[in-house]
């Protein structure tokens, strides 16, 4: 009985166990976190095979193959690269053991097996995944008006650059740099790569 108490306490269990912040140095995708760039753990479950690791900047996923087995699969999924979608929150019933946070990314869905007693930490957790879902989206829809926009300008400048044959060549260069630099902006604006503001937020632990 102790044994088992002490498995579910230390994140060993089949069932996950959400890890404190006191304790994110003793789990192993620690050692993965770009320290140097500024990446920081806001939220972590472990079970006996597997943990997953949410940071500001990414999902890591460290995929274990059995309870007995040392060997790991790491799996790094970035936000800016990898959309979150679908993201929901399973509750437990009444005899059930555990809840299930569910979402999808790089098109591979998620199901994450927790203790029904980390139900307050797993309900942050969901409203972070949801805002951050919530946020590409808007993103991704500003940035296509963006690009829009941009073309409409573009067509517009180069019929008026093209009626002005002696100039053509400057008229050229400067529309170039102006819609590069327009587009790089917009891009650093609308493909966000840190949402740590976004954990703190809704992460109480």
């Amino acid at each position: 009985m102790f044994k088992k108490v002490a498995s579910d306490v230390l994140g060993l269990s089949d069932i996950g166990s959400v890890i404190g912040p006191a304790d994110y140095d003793k789990v192993d995708a620690d050692d993965y976190i770009l320290h140097e760039d500024n990446e920081k753990i806001y939220f972590l479950i472990k079970s006996k095979t597997d943990e997953y690791c949410f940071t500001n900047r990414a999902l890591i996923h460290l995929d274990g193959t059995s309870a007995i087995s040392k060997k790991r699969s790491l799996k790094r999924y970035s936000y800016r690269e990898n959309t979150i979608s679908n993201v929901m929150l399973e509750t437990a019933g009444t005899v059930d053991l555990d809840v299930e946070i569910k979402f999808v990314m790089a098109g591979i869905s998620f199901s994450i097996d927790v203790h029904k007693k980390h139900i307050e930490e797993l309900k942050d957790l969901y409203k972070a995944l949801i805002r951050i879902s919530e946020i590409c989206i808007e993103n991704e829809i500003s940035m296509g008006y963006a690009e829009k926009s941009l073309n409409i300008a573009s067509t517009t400048i180069s019929r008026y650059a093209s009626s002005e044959q002696s100039n053509i060549n400057d008229n050229f260069r400067v529309l170039n740099e102006t819609a590069f630099n327009w587009l790089m902006n917009s891009r650093k604006k609308y493909n966000v790569k840190d949402y740590g503001y976004v954990f703190e937020k809704y992460i109480n632990n």
